[in-house]
């Protein structure tokens, strides 16, 4: 993975991990379930923002660079038909 990337990655899962901070302090603070559930609503998505981007990231690497691994290709259409799920 380059840099940049890996540098996105750890400031979207900081982004993510106050998002959920924040939740547990408005279920602390009894706020109402509307506004819960719209922060779980993006959190849900930023973590599957970070999922697509690694697995775009692993799929480059092993099925653009080495397509003749085919036991890792199919490892990696495994993990994506797992991430899908």
């Amino acid at each position: 993975m380059e840099d940049t990337a890996r540098k996105d990655l750890i400031k979207r899962l900081k982004t993510i991990r106050g998002h959920i901070q924040g939740v547990e302090k408005m279920i602390e603070e009894n706020k109402e379930c509307d506004a819960v559930m719209q922060q779980i609503t993006a959190i849900k998505s930023s973590v599957e923002k970070v999922g697509w981007i690694l697995i775009k990231d692993h799929a480059a690497e092993c099925i653009i660079k080495n397509p003749s691994d085919r036991e890792e290709v199919n490892r990696t259409i495994h993990k994506i038909a797992q991430f899908l799920k």
